[in-house]
């Protein structure tokens, strides 16, 4: 399916995300075909060097500080080439210099023009440890994130049955990894919460109707518990959206577009989350 077409005026978000998923499918069938399961599975147990990914937001928690995701992306299906200018390793090395706790990096190719080796490259750039941020919807993938160096893996509640997250879930944490589980609303929340993970992302974008709402994370905040990490995303773009969480008690953020097209991203990060909330 064509990017354009996903995007008509009958499209909503949701609509799209199916669209994703199917493509995920196929593309983990003709995976398997191409690297059988035993052999992805060896290279991710095979791989050495694991970094914290929780730990390493904490550690920014225990400063006082923000803990920020910075998200080294290309493109998107919505708005086409985000950076034209696009060096995984210069823009990581630069969010490393800037404050970043952690990266996170877009590995979907076809409507993100993402590639395994971005995330690679970017992680070979710094000490940061890093999310792999795809539509995860096999074992496959799984095994996959950890063989290319990934620290912590994306699961979306609004793409995956509760029992497909657990288990995914369940293999990620065998391997080493973290998981960020995604939630848009409070259905997804419920099912997200039966997880084990420490790390509950709130995407504040709409599925249907595109809006960005901060209020989105402000309203799901009280149901996630004090042993979590509320992780806010989408629609923070200025110092008073980062005050506005921070005096809420969102202290982690995953940012990446307001980055993206700015000339120096770790400088754009810095100057985002200069002021402390009082």
């Amino acid at each position: 399916m064509m990017i354009d077409s996903l995007f008509d005026e009958e499209a909503s978000m949701s609509d799209i995300l199916n669209a994703i998923i199917a493509t995920k499918h196929q593309e983990v069938a003709a995976a398997r075909q191409a690297r059988p399961l035993a052999d992805v599975r060896a290279a991710a147990e095979a791989r050495g060097e694991r970094r914290d990914f929780v730990a390493a937001m904490r550690a920014r928690h225990a400063l006082g500080q923000a803990a920020v995701i910075a998200e080294i992306k290309k493109a998107s299906p919505s708005k086409g080439i985000i950076r034209e200018n696009f060096d995984p390793a210069a823009i990581a090395a630069s969010y490393a210099g800037h404050g970043a706790a952690c990266l996170s990096v877009l590995t979907d190719r076809q409507y993100f023009q993402g590639d395994a080796s971005y995330l690679q490259t970017a992680r070979a750039a710094c000490r940061l440890p890093v999310l792999r941020k795809d539509f995860m919807v096999d074992e496959y993938q799984i095994y996959e994130a950890r063989a290319m160096g990934a620290d912590c893996v994306l699961l979306i509640a609004a793409a995956l049955p509760l029992s497909t997250m657990l288990a995914l879930e369940s293999l990620a944490s065998e391997l080493g990894m973290a998981v960020l589980a995604e939630v848009h609303n409070e259905t997804e929340l419920d099912a997200a919460l039966q997880l084990k993970t420490e790390l509950i992302g709130v995407n504040n974008r709409n599925l249907r109707s595109f809006e960005v709402s901060l209020a989105t994370t402000l309203k799901l905040l009280p149901r996630i518990d004090n042993g979590r990490i509320a992780v806010t995303e989408s629609g923070i773009a200025s110092a008073e959206d980062v005050l506005l969480m921070r005096s809420s008690g969102v202290h982690s953020f995953l940012v990446g577009e307001a980055f993206m097209r700015e000339p120096e991203p770790g400088e754009a990060l810095a100057r985002l989350f200069a002021r402390q909330p009082a």
